[in-house]
């Protein structure tokens, strides 16, 4: 493995927005084979800092198995003040490891990647989940890159959307959101700033902030059918999560770092309020009932980062998108 190719953001978002529904294909072939162990995904490393509490870069090591082997480390940075400055919260990169040299052989952006698997991940959930076409309510709750890059891969696969009410501690972030939602979309949208009156009328939720700890606490309305998307983590109290069927993508990953459901294993000392992973419902093994609020946590694999990273590092050097940088590793020019 003598080439290493860089990517860079443009050509990455190019490859996700032009076809969505094969990145949400892809996770889903990617929970299955992390389900069947396939995969390697040891814990996410925090990097956290005692001066800037609010801020970490975390590294997520990952391999995929199986006919084409590679390994990879998502590092991405998660500075919340950024967007004081006018910058986005979230920063990253990919590299990609050659499975038989470990030698690296591309350097993907990966902001792009990481929103665009969670996307898909919530995407999958929601077929899986609350798979019936009846119209919806959607609530998002967090008007930044997550919450939109999932109402776009919603959209993309054809989510009949009623109603979109978007909800934010700004309320003209909130309002941005919606406006993108009705112009992009074509769904009826607007800006709430009672979050507990929509909560009482969504029928899907997607928690997608910033919060470092649980908001949503008992006496806060939700519905008997309603879908939940956890991606932010930390919004939900556990005497909540408690009363809720849950879903995880991986049990052990979720339950560290503080998250909702580590809390809830914590309080009351038992995972059985756990119905099982994603990937358990995508085979048969668990079935959900609607007789009470689901909520899907995903902790947000590497295995993913590196599948949809792989796929879009092949699309890119196939359609001539891909930099190389010749002599990157000096010492393969002698071979």
């Amino acid at each position: 493995m003598s080439a290493f190719h860089v990517i860079d953001g443009a050509v990455t978002r190019d490859v996700i927005t032009s076809a969505p529904s094969e990145i949400v294909e892809i996770v889903r072939d990617t929970y299955l084979r992390h389900s069947r162990g396939d995969t390697v995904n040891p814990n996410s490393y925090f990097l956290r800092f005692p001066e800037n509490p609010g801020a970490r870069i975390i590294a997520l090591p990952a391999h995929l198995g199986g006919e084409a082997p590679v390994s990879g480390l998502k590092w991405i940075a998660s500075y919340p003040e950024n967007v004081r400055q006018n910058l986005p919260r979230a920063s990253a990169v990919l590299l990609l490891n050659d499975a038989d040299t470990g030698y690296p052989f591309a350097c993907l952006e990966a902001s792009g990647i990481s929103a665009a698997r969670t996307a898909a991940s919530a995407a999958l959930a929601v077929e899986t989940l609350a798979p019936d076409d009846a119209p919806r309510t959607v609530l998002f709750v967090g008007a930044g890159v997550i919450g939109r890059t999932v109402s776009d891969f919603l959209a993309a696969r054809g989510l009949n959307v009623r109603e979109c009410l978007v909800h934010d501690h700004v309320d003209s972030y909130a309002e941005k959101f919606a406006g993108y939602a009705a112009e992009v979309h074509g769904w009826r949208a607007r800006a709430v700033s009672d979050v507990d009156a929509a909560l009482a009328t969504a029928d899907l939720v997607v928690l997608a902030t910033t919060a470092p700890a649980p908001w949503l606490a008992d006496g806060q309305p939700l519905l008997p059918d309603q879908l939940i998307l956890n991606l932010s983590l930390r919004d939900i109290h556990p005497t909540v999560m408690i009363k809720c069927h849950n879903v995880l993508d991986d049990i052990d990953h979720c339950l560290t770092a503080q998250t909702s459901p580590h809390l809830t294993e914590t309080e009351y000392g038992s995972r059985d309020f756990i119905d099982g992973t994603l990937a358990d419902v995508l085979r048969g093994k668990t079935v959900v009932d609607r007789d009470r609020p689901t909520i899907f946590s995903p902790f947000g694999l590497g295995v993913l980062d590196l599948a949809v990273g792989c796929h879009i590092y092949r699309t890119a050097l196939e359609s001539g998108r891909a930099t190389e940088v010749p002599g990157f590793f000096p010492e393969l020019t002698r071979w």
